[in-house]
């Protein structure tokens, strides 16, 4: 168990979030201002920097150096198409740097500064460590940062970047699609269900399907508008009232930057306020030349206003339905997240599309993915009860996969947690001089020894050039994609020889509990396997050496100048050895008394051969100190000889 809490983010596009789980509940965060949530904002003036409320407040007076929409911006290229579209409208300086990186450019204290989005995204997640900090009473140095499913892994590990800025340790970072269904347990039901999110946000659309099944979650579509949220409904308003006001008043307040961002932030009250309200007002002192504006506005103008927006919302839930080949009737649960989704038309449209469901909305709406960033992160502290795996299975790797080595041991490929899609190569050889065929066995797990680790399958590459021991250098590669197909090729350059052959690492693979189990004992035999894995490595180290003294001794300058008596010598030596490691009780003290006792023999002999001929002992030199591979292992180097 950690000795500190660990928090959970929300990281999102119009606002930010912090929660802690303890004394057996999720208590989200308010910060110094008394708001739980905290604009995702960030601003540069003459003496100091600014971050959330404080930075929001100002930007009328200071746009061109406060930066929001970070998240839009966040492990994407300059030049890409959609963010060059976004950086047309931001009232800020967002220019290209090294490796065509965005990088906002701002005049802080009087001089010209440049920031990286991850840069900026560790600024706001200072501040709500601060606040987490400040209402804990303790340092925070854990978290759990929750990120859009369609969150690539360049995005995702921008986000530990960030957290490191903060001086924050990223435990996961988990889709908010698998957060907010933590926030309601669906994962600790036994029976599996499907499950739909439907996250209308500050700036974007996500609606995804998940199945959930034996305590983890499965992304089986994704569907959404990476613009559209509460900030197009509060431009739909904008527009609107813009022209009202010219109607009225003669005069053209669109022209005006500073008198549209106050227009907006009027909006933005009044939509709030029909959520709850069927009618409210806006108001605003001095909008444009010294004009005076107010205004009512009706629940129903904004449904008229929005009306298609609010159709396209819920024609999503038809496109990520038809991805995951599902039919609405077989959503077993619908959950409502983002201060977006409370907007009564909006709820009662996806209602009626299930046929009266009730969405589950107990939890705030605004704090549903926080809520659940929270409960993972005190999973992974030991805080709560947990696997710690319940939102790993569409983000990353949930076991070690390896393939078999000498010594019956297991050598990590990719590790266990790596985030999707992975890559891992290792190179294998051969054991014996002119050997056909090479079986390369991929398995999963965290344990040293094969037998204690699952098969994944197995590639054989058969009618291989013959060669020499450890001549043959063959390249095995594996991938995971983002939907957990794993690929594993083999290929041996020389011949052209190959073998391949892929795998779906379904949910299904596990029985119930077998996941949880098979890390539990991993965790317990660690200490075990640690010395299994150094035994194994010294054993391997003695085989090579004895496989030297064998090549040695068939060098030709070499045997012409050894004795016939030394000779018998080192090859009953080696022979006696080979015998020994036969033997399944050794002890690592055994081993390396007999590596010691077999190199001082050798020793002997090379001191012999060397007073007798330098120029035959140079020819030992040069092939003792080349490359010994040892079966399945990258090739090792032996011992250099020196005079």
């Amino acid at each position: 168990m950690s000795g500190s809490l660990a928090v959970g983010f929300s990281f999102g596009l119009a606002y930010s979030s912090v929660a802690v789980y303890q004394n057996r509940r999720v208590e989200v965060i308010a910060n110094e201002q008394g708001h739980r949530l905290t604009p995702t904002c960030v601003a540069f003036t003459d003496t100091e920097l600014l971050v959330g409320d404080a930075a929001k407040s100002q930007v009328a007076t200071n746009a061109e150096n406060t930066i929001f929409d970070i998240k839009r911006m966040i492990g994407k290229k300059f030049s890409d198409a959609e963010l060059q579209e976004d950086v047309k409208r931001w009232p800020f300086t967002v220019g290209g740097g090294k490796e065509d990186e965005p990088v906002v450019k701002v005049t802080f204290k009087e001089a010209e500064h440049e920031y990286n989005p991850v840069q900026l995204s560790g600024m706001v997640l200072t501040e709500l460590k601060k606040t987490a900090e400040a209402y804990l009473g303790s340092t925070v140095t854990e978290c759990v940062v929750a990120v859009p499913s369609y969150f690539t892994d360049v995005q995702r590990r921008n986000m530990v970047e960030a957290g490191k800025l903060a001086s924050l340790k990223v435990l996961r970072v988990v889709n908010e699609a698998f957060a907010a269904a933590m926030a309601y347990d669906l994962e600790r039901k036994d029976d599996a269900k499907k499950v739909l999110i439907f996250d209308v946000g500050g700036g974007t659309l996500d609606v995804s399907v998940l199945s959930v099944e034996d305590g983890r979650f499965e992304v089986l579509a994704m569907a959404g508008d990476l613009h559209l949220g509460g900030e197009d409904f509060d431009q739909r308003l904008v527009k609107f009232y813009a022209q009202e006001f010219q109607k009225k008043h003669k005069k053209d307040a669109s022209k005006n930057a500073r008198s549209m961002r106050r227009l907006k932030a009027a909006c933005e009250l009044a939509k709030r306020s029909l959520s709850m309200n069927n009618q409210a007002t806006m108001e605003v002192d001095s909008l444009f030349e010294g004009i005076d504006y107010f205004a009512g506005i009706t629940r129903a103008r904004l449904e008229e206003l929005c009306g298609d927006q609010f159709r396209i919302a819920v024609c999503a839930i038809d496109k990520a339905l038809a991805d995951a080949k599902l039919d609405k009737s077989a959503i077993d649960e619908v959950v409502l997240v983002g201060g977006s989704s409370r907007i009564p038309r909006l709820q009662k449209l996806v209602q009626d599309y299930f046929d009266g469901k009730e969405p589950l909305k107990s939890i705030n709406l605004d704090e549903v993915i926080v809520y659940g960033a929270a409960l993972q992160a005190a999973v992974l502290t030991g805080q709560r009860e947990g696997t710690g795996e319940e939102l790993l299975k569409d983000d990353m790797t949930l076991l070690t996969i390896g393939i078999e080595t000498a010594g019956s041991l297991t050598t990590s490929v990719i590790h266990r947690h790596a985030p999707l899609p992975v890559k891992g190569s290792h190179i294998v050889t051969t054991s014996f001089d002119n050997q056909s065929t090479v079986v390369i066995h991929l398995l999963e797990g965290e344990r040293a020894a094969v037998s204690d680790n699952r098969s994944l399958g197995k590639l054989e590459l058969s009618e291989l050039p013959a060669m020499p021991r450890g001549a043959l250098r063959i390249d095995v590669q594996v991938q995971v994609d983002s939907q957990h197909l794993l690929t594993a090729t083999a290929t041996e350059p020389t011949s052209g020889r190959s073998a391949a052959f892929s795998l779906q690492l379904a949910n299904s693979r596990f029985k119930k509990g077998e996941l949880k189990n098979m890390v539990r004992e991993a965790d317990e035999s660690f200490d075990a396997d640690e010395v299994q894995r150094e035994l194994v490595g010294m054993t391997n180290a003695l085989m090579s050496l004895t496989s030297n003294i064998l090549f040695v001794l068939e060098d030709e300058v070499f045997a012409a100048r050894v004795s016939k008596e030394d000779r018998d010598l080192l090859l009953e030596q080696c022979s006696a050895v080979s015998s020994w490691l036969l033997n399944p009780e050794l002890s690592k003290d055994d081993v390396e008394e007999k590596q010691r006792e077999l190199e001082e023999a050798f020793r002997e002999v090379l001191d012999r051969v060397y007073e007798a001929d330098q120029d035959a002992f140079s020819s030992v030199a040069v092939s003792y100190g080349s490359e010994t591979p040892t079966t399945g292992t990258p090739a090792k180097k032996g011992k250099t000889v020196k005079a």
